[in-house]
């Protein structure tokens, strides 16, 4: 469906109004059916990002620092999303035996668990997506997608 017809549009829309419009919604839409696969799991889709980060991390610690540049979402508050996986057991938190002011977030075992339950469903997600496109397409958008995100400010 045409992104007028989603939005229903009543004005005609520039080329260029039409893709942002069409990211965004996109966007929204793939968010939203998600959040469904994560929804039981009481995880967000940020939280769920930060423990792919730590898994990704093969056991060494993540500072914070290194965390809030591999977020998905970079306006996330990293600190709260930490708090919140702390009360969840899902990971831990220590101060640097080094640099007292750095914290070392690390996956715990009922992290990795987690994210081995949902890493089926994940896959079943985003393979749904894929579904409508065929291999060539896929490559063409990933790269389509890059280009457009690369300008010059």
């Amino acid at each position: 469906m045409k992104i007028e017809d989603e939005i229903k549009s009543t004005v005609s829309l520039t080329t260029a109004k039409k893709v942002i419009l069409n990211i965004l919604y996109t966007q929204n839409f793939v968010n939203d059916k998600f959040n469904e696969v994560i929804k039981s799991y009481d995880l967000s889709s940020e939280q769920y990002n930060v423990l792919r980060i730590l898994r990704g991390q093969k056991g060494a610690p993540a500072n914070m620092n290194t965390i809030q540049e591999r977020m998905i979402a970079k306006s996330s508050n990293t600190t709260r999303l930490i708090d919140k996986l702390l009360l969840k057991e899902l990971v831990t938190r220590k101060v640097c035996p080094d640099n007292r002011r750095k914290i070392e977030v690390t996956i715990t075992q009922k992290g990795l668990n987690l994210l081995n339950e949902l890493d089926p469903k994940v896959i079943e997600h985003e393979t749904l997506f894929a579904s409508n496109l065929n291999p060539n397409e896929l490559e063409q958008l990933n790269t389509l997608l890059e280009k457009y995100r690369t300008i010059n400010i």
